[in-house]
């Protein structure tokens, strides 16, 4: 079946979609030949230079490389933050960019967890409160949407901190929290850059736990990191990126 052809069983005139659409998933994640440019007034600036890469569910893929080498960028194209200058990419088998800012929107926040290196946590929110911001379009009410934060929290064992702000919390504190974010509508794809670099021994090895357990739970993960613990962890995808181009290591 030709890969234009195996969504004709799927409503794609509806303002959202989710997994719970598909009757059968190829792919999480399929990139054919993608390239991105950047314009910098006569300076064209090649980020990702025909990068092929196909994604399993369940699969923990790992992505190392030089700053500047077109991580970050691989991970914006495949979160639908920024689109490809062409190329095709499927995310959950969605040509992801065939549609406009607000579908991927939508489309992003029901199917992948971002992990920042820099937390990205809202300073002005609680831990519980940042927790539950990603779940604005869910039918819940707040009463439940909290209860559901608050569960999500204590998987990580951060119950303790649920009315703390950012500023209260430790780098691994922070992190931790941004997981719990990153899982708060149980997306199939997580999502990370750097999720570790900041933090010191210990908070580190909870960080690489916490993803492990996530992995095994059968969510994908896909990290851009220079941990050597995650890059050799078993069972991980390695591959490194150069000059925007995509190799697997062996």
């Amino acid at each position: 079946m030709a890969d234009d052809d195996y969504l004709d069983a799927i409503d794609y005139t509806k303002d959202t979609l989710d997994v719970e659409d598909f009757k059968e998933i190829r792919h999480a994640v399929k990139l054919q030949d993608v390239f991105r440019t950047y314009k910098f007034g006569k300076e064209e600036i090649t980020a990702l230079n025909g990068v092929s890469l196909v994604i399993n569910q369940g699969d923990f893929v790992v992505v190392s490389g030089k700053s500047g080498s077109g991580k970050t960028t691989l991970l914006n194209i495949i979160g639908a933050i920024d689109l490809a200058t062409s190329g095709r990419v499927f995310v959950m088998d969605v040509p992801i960019n065939d549609y406009d800012e607000s579908f991927r929107s939508t489309f992003r926040l029901d199917n992948t967890g971002f992990i920042f290196q820099s937390y990205n946590l809202v300073s002005t929110l609680t831990a519980v409160e940042n927790v539950m911001f990603p779940m604005q379009l869910s039918s819940k009410n707040q009463s439940e949407l909290r209860d559901d934060a608050i569960k999500l929290l204590e998987d990580i064992e951060m119950g303790h901190r649920l009315d703390h702000l950012p500023w209260q919390l430790s780098s691994g504190e922070q992190q931790r929290v941004a997981i719990a974010r990153a899982m708060a509508n149980d997306p199939a794809i997580i999502l990370a850059d750097e999720p570790t670099a900041n933090l010191d021994g210990e908070s580190g090895q909870m960080i690489r736990d916490l993803l492990a357990k996530l992995n095994e739970q059968g969510k994908t993960l896909i990290v851009m990191t220079h941990d050597e613990d995650i890059i050799n962890r078993k069972g991980v995808r390695h591959f490194t990126m150069k000059n925007g181009e995509l190799n697997q290591n062996v």
